[in-house]
């Protein structure tokens, strides 16, 4: 009885038939989490895996009875941390951009997990900034890191700031940005803050066809874009739309 309700809630939301499994498969802890994306071949590289093992999901999904499930949960105030492929998606699309020593930016950074593990790819010489410009999600994600992982925050390793939607020039340019939010159009001003050499992925397009979209910047300054996956994010928004939206 639990399946077929859950298939039905499925299929009103629109969820991909090929994706249920992902649903119905759920795990328990974080390594029977990693376990299924490796399973499923999203996660190959072997860095991306020792990451996303030692950074508990659960620490940051707001008491959700679920927390290890393969999808996207509400947060609050507008936002959800991402579901776990997609952020090994990113992970793995950055992971040449994410070297010891790397700069990266987390644009709506939530609750903090993705920008922990963006931290821990760097690594000890590694900064990582994460911007979130609603205050509630700011001070959640400070909290997590903090009960998490406190030697990230207080080596300064990583930094949380916010109102960034327009990032974070001070700390710049960055050799990877990761936006979890889906912007109309690629921000002009995430573009300046990339450094030639370096990746940004977001997802790009309004709700009904959105398209995760890796941009390249040359070292000569050439911008390159690839259009990789349909993707359904919540929009890059201004504060006063996400504090009043239905999250």
């Amino acid at each position: 009885m639990f399946v077929w309700v859950l298939l039905k809630l499925l299929l009103l939301q629109n969820i991909a038939v090929e994706g249920m499994w992902r649903y119905l498969r759920c795990p328990q802890n974080q390594k029977e989490l990693v376990d299924l994306l490796e399973d499923n071949g999203d996660v190959r590289d072997k860095r991306v895996a020792q990451v996303l093992h030692s950074v508990d999901r659960g620490h940051y999904c707001c008491d959700a009875d679920t927390p290890y499930v393969d999808g996207p949960l509400p947060i609050g105030y507008g936002a959800t941390i991402s579901a776990p492929h997609m952020h090994a998606y990113c992970l793995e699309k950055l992971k040449r951009h994410l070297k010891e020593g790397s700069k990266a930016m987390d644009v709506g950074s939530g609750s903090g997990y993705m920008t922990v593990c963006l931290a821990l790819m760097v690594g000890d010489a590694g900064l990582v900034v994460g911007v979130e410009h609603m205050p509630q999600l700011l001070n959640l994600s400070i909290a997590n890191v903090l009960s998490d992982n406190p030697d990230l925050y207080n080596s300064g390793r990583l930094r949380l700031v916010g109102d960034g939607r327009k990032g974070y020039p001070p700390d710049g340019p960055y050799d990877a940005i990761h936006v979890g939010a889906a912007a109309k159009q690629i921000p002009p001003a995430l573009l300046d803050q990339l450094k030639p050499g370096g990746r940004m992925v977001i997802p790009v397009g309004p709700s009904d066809s959105q398209v995760m979209t890796i941009i390249d910047k040359h070292a000569d300054g050439q911008v390159v874009k690839t259009y990789d996956a349909s993707v359904r994010f919540v929009p890059l928004t201004d504060r006063h739309k996400q504090q009043f939206s239905n999250f």
